[in-house]
């Protein structure tokens, strides 16, 4: 036995050594160059593909089978003349008898210089696509059926057994190397390119289910817009084919940016995490994110599911504390200017996040921008039609601070009218017992451009916003409540209400600015506000009124600038001020003066109150094209009654009034002798006329010269008839007393 199997052993070990030596003597005597041409059709005929092999084959086929290309180019039979891929050098042997076992076990694979040039013709179709297919041949001719006969049944096609489908391959490489690869993408359509080079990739052991670790660099670039990026990736590559799950550990990518949109600057970006992708239950996760772009740090949370059908996002998202000015400046965006250079500084916000490809959503938003802490969500509902959906809650918000700084174009559009009253003002703040101004007549409002009307015509929004204490226009509006929505061009301001020095308002407004010139309308009611607190003068002198205001109105204009909103203003208005004052306006003064003229006497002891009380002045407003009617102005003071009409011309910010003001019978002593009332003078209509800018409020009316004759002439014709009654008594008859009395009324 031990003879026999001594034997059976030289007998296996000499054909070992035949087949060795045959392998040997085949990788000798047969050399691959020979057949490139044969080599060159079979890849047309089963890949489409056309091959170009300049250099030589080199290859080996026992223990290992090896295979090393060197200036290799391939393209599609389509297109031969424009190479898919360029390939300096490709090495890889692969063992052959775990091949048996159905597993690939590779030594190092190397690829040096390998440059993939991917087209998308101008009718959509990439050079890549035909690829892999067999050349297409004839179709088989049918067998010919002859008449009444029964064509023979189709060939079923033949199922693999389910245990060869089943079972995978094994890979098992020892190492992988990307030398010096170019990927370039051009879209014949759109003329963008898209390209990456000097790709570096190294691996370790490449098995499944084990730690495989991955270094790669690249350049990338594009052309529209012109833009350029360097990147580093490192990171444990795991993944199961069986289970289809990949895995991404300690993923470390960093990098910088600059081209075009960052206008000379330069973007600095990293980013870290642990990436997942489940592919059999069509899930993806980033977790432990960490990233940075210059200044700005963030940390979340991401996860992916339905990766095959609609991508849905979900997870949370923290910036720290940054400064969104000098980020954006540093990458090239400049914030535009702002009323306070010092706003737009600080930002700092936590949310929960939700989307899909075409919409996202921050959820459970915690944000704090400058002063300013807001709770909430924040949506774009439609990234192409740039839906905006906010609902926030606010502590505090001051919107001057972000407002545009006056213009220079603005603050001159007054100076003319300033220039032209600013003597009328200074006279009559100092002396009411001047000649009337004048209305002024030069224009108060610019004719720069409000509203940025391309934006609001494709503006999407729906806005829902609270907050505390809202700062606007330098007015404190406490509890401050905003809804609106725009859409098509369509603005609607639901409402804007809020607390105001104690008093409150509600606006509600709509802007269409779908026309060439816009259109606005604005429903307004203040209720119990002091008016003074609101009024605003150039100088710094006191406002010509006070008291708390009651107004209803209802408007409408076009347009957008200042200048065109007030000329083309038309609507109705009432209004309703209570317990208010006229400062440095004495009515009492003026009706002394009235009385001591009349009384033919001159004024001793001037009055010395400077302010004039009233416990209500009410009216009704039209306005057409600017210029405000007030036909029925009324006014309750102690004592008095107080009727006037005129307009208000808002074009020059100018008025002109008639007034009429009665003595009800006050029986207080009047601060001088001369201006005495007497029982003649009560219920006398004395008239005032009030002419002149609006900044000087009542300080602009004086005592009516002509109409003070007509009342004069009036008391002197009953004086008179007075007389007469006395001296003629029963001595004519009543007939010719009253021709008498007529002839001196006249």
């Amino acid at each position: 036995m031990k003879t026999l199997g001594k034997i059976l052993g030289l007998i296996v070990l000499g054909l070992l050594l035949v087949v060795v030596a045959l392998g040997f003597a085949l990788t000798q005597l047969f050399d691959p160059n020979d057949y490139k041409d044969e080599i060159r059709q079979l890849a047309r005929d089963k890949a489409n593909l056309e091959l170009t092999l300049n250099g030589d084959i080199g290859w080996s086929l026992f223990p290992w089978l090896g295979l090393q290309l060197q200036q290799t180019s391939v393209a599609s039979t389509r297109t031969p003349d424009q190479p898919l891929a360029d390939l300096e050098m490709i090495g890889l042997s692969v063992r052959v008898l775990p091949l048996l076992r159905r597993e690939i076990q590779m030594s190092d694979i190397r690829v040096d210089g390998l440059e993939l040039h991917l087209r998308r013709d101008k009718q959509g179709r990439g050079n890549w696509e035909d690829l892999g297919r067999p050349a297409q041949a004839g179709k088989p001719e049918q067998p010919k059926v002859a008449a009444g006969e029964t064509a023979p049944p189709a060939e079923a096609p033949v199922e693999t057994p389910a245990d060869d489908t089943a079972r995978a391959l094994r890979l098992d490489i020892d190492s992988l190397t990307l030398n010096n690869a170019r990927v370039d993408y051009l879209d014949e359509r759109s003329g963008q390119k898209f390209s990456a080079e000097s790709i570096q990739l190294s691996s370790g052991a490449i098995r499944p289910d084990s730690d495989i670790p991955l270094k790669l660099t690249a350049f990338f670039g594009s052309n529209q817009p012109v833009l350029r990026a360097r990147t580093d990736l490192e990171g444990v590559l795991r993944f199961d084919p069986a289970l289809q799950r990949f895995q991404l550990n300690n993923a470390r990518l960093s990098g910088e940016a600059s081209g075009e949109p960052l206008k000379g600057k330069t973007l600095n970006f990293a980013a870290q995490g642990e990436l997942l992708a489940d592919l059999a239950a069509q899930v993806a996760e980033w977790n432990g994110l960490k990233l940075s772009a210059n200044q700005l740090r963030a940390i979340g949370e991401l996860k992916v599911r339905e990766l095959d059908k609609n991508p849905q996002l979900s997870g949370g998202l923290s910036i720290a504390q940054f400064n969104p000015r000098e980020f954006l400046a540093g990458i090239g965006q400049e914030l535009p200017a702002t009323a306070d250079p010092a706003s737009l500084t600080r930002l700092e916000l936590s949310s929960q996040l939700s989307g899909t490809p075409s919409a996202v959503a921050f959820d459970k938003l915690d944000l704090k921008l400058d002063d300013s802490r807001f709770t909430g969500s924040i949506a774009v509902a439609d990234f192409a039609r740039q839906a905006l959906r906010l609902q926030l809650k606010g502590d505090k918000l001051d919107l001057d601070r972000y407002l545009a700084p006056k213009s220079e174009k603005k603050e001159a559009a007054g100076a003319a009218r300033q220039a032209e009253v600013k003597g009328a003002v200074a006279v009559a703040v100092q002396n009411s017992d001047t000649p009337l101004p004048e209305a002024p007549t030069q224009q108060a409002w610019s004719e720069e451009a409000v509203l940025p009307v391309d934006t609001l015509r494709k503006l999407d929004l729906q806005a829902s916003l609270d907050v505390g204490q809202l700062t606007l226009d330098q007015l404190p509006i406490g509890n401050a409540h905003l809804q609106a929505t725009a859409k098509d061009g369509l603005l609607t301001l639901k409402s804007l209400r809020g607390e105001l020095f104690g008093g409150s308002f509600d606006v509600q407004a709509r802007l269409d600015a779908r026309p060439s010139t816009p259109q606005l309308s604005v429903l307004k009611r203040l209720s119990r506000i002091p008016v003074e607190k609101f009024i605003k003068t150039e100088s710094k002198e006191e406002p010509p009124i006070k008291g708390l205001l009651d107004l209803n109105a209802d408007l409408e204009t076009r347009g957008n600038s200042q200048k065109a909103w007030v000329e083309g203003l038309n609507g109705t208005a009432s209004f309703v001020l209570h317990d208010g004052v006229l400062p440095d306006a004495n009515l009492e003064q003026q009706l002394c003066l009235a009385i001591a003229t009349l009384n033919r006497k001159g004024l001793n002891n001037p009055p010395n109150a400077k302010d004039t009380p009233f416990e209500e002045l009410k009216g009704s407003l039209r306005f057409t094209n600017g210029v405000a009617s007030n036909p029925d102005l009324k006014a309750r003071i102690p004592g008095l009654t107080v009727n006037g009409n005129g307009d208000l011309d808002l074009r020059v910010l100018g008025m002109d009034y008639r007034i009429g003001v009665i003595i009800e019978g006050d029986k207080r002593a009047m601060p001088d002798a001369a201006c005495q009332v007497n029982e003649r003078y009560v219920g006398l209509e004395w008239p005032v006329r009030c002419r002149g800018p609006l900044e000087l409020g009542a300080k602009a009316c004086r005592l009516d010269r002509d109409g003070l004759r007509q009342i004069a002439a009036k008391l002197a014709g009953e004086k008179l008839n007075e007389k007469l009654e006395e001296k003629l008594g029963d001595k004519v008859s009543p007939e010719l007393k009253d021709a008498l009395k007529g002839l001196f009324n006249r």
